[in-house]
């Protein structure tokens, strides 16, 4: 501030000095004009206008000098007052920041007080506690050496005396038992569980399309595929842009090979290219036009697929957006199998397997048929298909049966209802059904080697085989190191680490085989 009022007092005053020096040349001009021309009476004239100039730009100088100093102060003052109320506000907000630190910094002591006061209590119980347990380890140690003494055994000899006779009693109980449940169970179920299924199955059976991530488009001619790309490419480019999808063109005749992983994106894609053909007319802005009414003619489709599933398993009342929702199933798979046919189809199974057991078989239906809703939207959102689908239909006002049904159709959590438990089996039996899903080659080559090699890691086992398909694993072991009560402990257990390492549609059979043989020759 002091440097601006310097430099407003400097620039009048060089002002000043300027207009004196201009004016003192201009008098002692005109003296020397007058003495030459006019004589001493025009120079006296000529002094005495020049000082009244002089005097008069001194005025003018110093009254401009002073109306700057006055300026500069009062800017300096009033820049003074707002550094002023600036710092009592930083130091107010200063002050308060202080007072709150040192009320946590008071805080804190005397949390690190009863800290301290409780390490001292606790190292004091540890102490003690060491010293009670010094004692009874010695009490213990002396009881040992008694019972050593009485038995005549080590205490790693009795240990592995008890262990050994605690297994062997341990197994023999268990496969027994698992041997009384199994076959009670069996005995009341197995004939009408197969009876209702096997029924169920006859009665259902939805077709499947195989998944894939490509369409085909057919052209009238080869000619079609360089009016496609355009000129330097300006029609495909918009068609890739607008629809998201890409568009290969090469020497397949007479077809163009849509690629993309979103069914819908390329649904779009092919609704639009065939009325583009169809049209004849390929250019940007026709390209543009044809996307959107792909939009609205799939938005149509998607409704009365939605529509068509209600009306085909006789499940109505559901919300215009849920028949959307159900309508966009028809363009999602899950390993090879449509959704959709895969929802209608468990929708069936488990109404017929209620109506059977005398359960609602309204009320399955409609749990089956929106037991996969969430994959509809599963790409968009996070979470998994069971999540989402859960929040939609508490969205729209599902009841709770249908929701719990929903929500435990992977085991997420336990079922509250039959109809719950009934969606379950359905949704396995329509997964797990011969040709109901696709695997490629190398997964199910994986699956199969990851069947043998959990078999194989059991202790007794000569050799294990993965038969039908993946559905069973046949186990050799041997005889002089399993006995047939083992054999059965050894069957759930690896059936346990199948259920734990692997992923499988349906179920796998652990078959479990223990053979002796007796050999003689004649001679």
């Amino acid at each position: 501030m002091d440097d601006i009022f310097t430099q407003e007092l400097i620039v009048p005053s060089i002002i000043v000095f300027f207009v004196t020096a201009v004016l003192t040349s201009l008098v002692f001009f005109l003296i020397g004009k007058a003495r030459d021309k006019k004589g001493l009476s025009k120079l006296k004239n000529a002094e005495i206008e020049a000082k009244k100039i002089v005097d008069e730009a001194q005025k003018t100088a110093e009254a401009e000098r002073k109306e700057k100093v006055i300026l500069a102060k009062e800017e300096i003052q009033k820049e003074r007052a707002e550094f002023d109320k600036e710092t009592k506000e930083r130091r107010a907000e200063t002050q308060k920041q202080e007072r709150r630190l040192q009320q946590k910094e008071e805080t804190l002591d005397r949390k690190m007080d009863n800290i301290e006061k409780k390490e001292a209590q606790i190292t004091s119980k540890l102490a003690e506690l060491d010293k009670q347990k010094q004692e009874l380890d010695s009490f213990k140690d002396k009881q040992i050496e008694q019972l050593e003494k009485i038995a005549g055994l080590s205490k790693e000899e009795a240990k592995n005396y008890l262990l050994e006779a605690l297994r062997e009693s341990l197994v023999h109980d268990s496969s027994v038992m698992i041997k009384e449940i199994e076959s009670k169970a069996k005995e009341e179920a197995d004939k009408k569980a197969k009876e209702y299924i096997t029924y169920a199955i006859q009665k259902c059976a939805a077709d499947h399309t195989s998944e894939t991530t490509v369409s085909v488009v057919p052209l009238p001619s080869d000619d079609m595929k360089g009016r496609i790309i355009g000129r330097e490419g300006r029609n495909i480019k918009t068609l890739e842009t607008l629809t998201g999808i890409d568009l290969i063109i090469d020497d397949t005749p007479e077809a163009v090979i849509i690629s993309g992983f979103d069914p819908i994106r390329r649904e779009v894609a092919r609704i639009a290219l065939e009325k583009l053909v169809s049209d004849g007319r390929i250019h940007p802005a026709r390209i543009e036009e044809m996307v959107e009414k792909a939009k609205v003619e799939l938005e149509t489709i998607i409704k009365e697929e939605g529509e068509r599933a209600s009306m085909e398993t006789g499940v109505m009342g559901l919300h215009p957006e849920v028949l959307k929702l159900l309508g966009k199933l028809k363009y999602r798979t899950s390993y090879g199998q449509n959704v959709l046919n895969h929802s209608i189809e468990v929708s069936q199974l488990a109404g017929i397997m209620a109506d059977e057991l005398g359960f609602d078989p309204k009320l399955a239906k409609r749990a089956g048929l929106l037991h996969d809703i969430g994959k509809s939207i599963d790409h968009e959102m996070e979470g998994t298909h069971v999540e989402i689908g859960v929040d939609i239909l508490k969205k729209y006002k599902e009841s709770d049966i249908v929701i719990n049904a929903v929500h435990a159709h992977h085991g997420d959590v336990e079922p509250q209802s039959m109809e719950a438990v009934l969606v379950q089996a359905a949704d396995a039996i329509s997964a797990a059904r011969p040709g109901a899903r696709r695997e490629t080659l190398e997964t199910y080559i994986k699956r199969l080697e990851k069947l043998e090699e959990i078999a194989d890691s059991f202790d007794g086992v000569d050799k294990s085989f993965a038969i039908q398909a993946g559905r069973e694993v046949r186990i050799i072991v041997k005889p002089e190191n399993i006995s047939d009560d083992q054999m059965v402990v050894m069957a759930r257990d690896v059936a346990k680490r199948i259920e734990d390492e692997m992923d499988y549609p349906g179920q796998i059979k652990v078959n479990v085989v223990r053979e002796t043989r007796a050999i003689e020759y004649a001679k």
